[in-house]
């Protein structure tokens, strides 16, 4: 029990620090929640007169598991918003589900055995998928971009959690439309701040990708429509991230 305890606790305390390395840490700081929370149900269940059954923390592992990998897959595939729940669910999923095999392994004969080496060489090679495409890829640029435009909406602008910092991180040596759109927003967003200079820097940039004509329309009016909305805001302190 001491064992699982501590797994919980150091996964989810791993999923809670690398998701501020991520545009949309909310959804893997959920995430890390759940699993800190039943470490510690793990842990007061221990301290507890009544032994609990081994079973219990594999069970978790493998309900966590599998929503972790079922959302942090389709949030890798559909959404571009997170790439951590994937191979930390996946990683729950996979030792819940072996660890539940190898308690019946003594009862089961031969087409049980063959059927959970099967089953736990394909969740082993799923979890090398993931960490693969979540944690060694990493963040495709159009999510920075996505949670830049966020951050224009929230007003925090400046700062590592600011859109300044978002859109620098959305830049795409072989994708030169994304690098037109974060080099238009940041121009927009330094002369919203008043900073002419470095607004006409990124402005030239932009010219070597094209220019303004290679930034789509409706682009420029979300951009814009979210720095107006600053501006005609009575509310001027910016939004903490989450």
């Amino acid at each position: 029990m001491i064992a699982w305890i501590a797994f919980l606790f150091a996964l989810g305390g791993a999923c809670f620090y690398l998701s501020g390395y991520q545009p949309f840490p909310e959804i893997s700081r959920r995430f890390s929640y759940f699993v800190l929370i039943s470490g510690a149900f793990l842990l007061i269940s221990e301290q507890g007169p009544r032994d609990t059954s081994p079973e219990v923390p594999a069970i978790i592992a493998l309900v966590l598991g599998a929503y972790g990998t079922l959302r942090g897959s389709w949030d890798m595939s559909r959404t571009s918003k997170d790439f951590i729940v994937g191979p930390f669910g996946g990683c729950l999923l996979t030792v819940g589900s072996i660890s539940l095999m190898v308690g019946y392994w003594d009862n089961g004969g031969t087409e049980e055995h063959l059927s959970s080496f099967i089953l736990a060489s394909v969740l082993i090679l799923m979890e090398i998928y993931l960490i693969f495409k979540g944690l060694i890829i990493g963040v495709p640029g159009i999510a920075w971009s996505k949670a830049g435009l966020r951050q224009i909406q929230r007003g925090l602008l400046e700062g590592p959690s600011g859109a300044l910092a978002y859109f620098e991180n959305s830049w795409d040596a072989e994708e030169d439309w994304l690098g037109a759109m974060s080099y238009a927003a940041i121009t927009k967003i330094h002369r919203h701040l008043g900073q002419n200079d470095l607004a006409d820097q990124n402005e030239n940039k932009l010219n070597e990708l094209g220019g303004w004509d290679a930034v789509d329309s409706a682009w420029n009016e979300a951009v814009d429509n979210a720095l107006q909305s600053l501006k005609n805001s009575s509310w001027t302190k910016p939004t903490d991230d989450m």
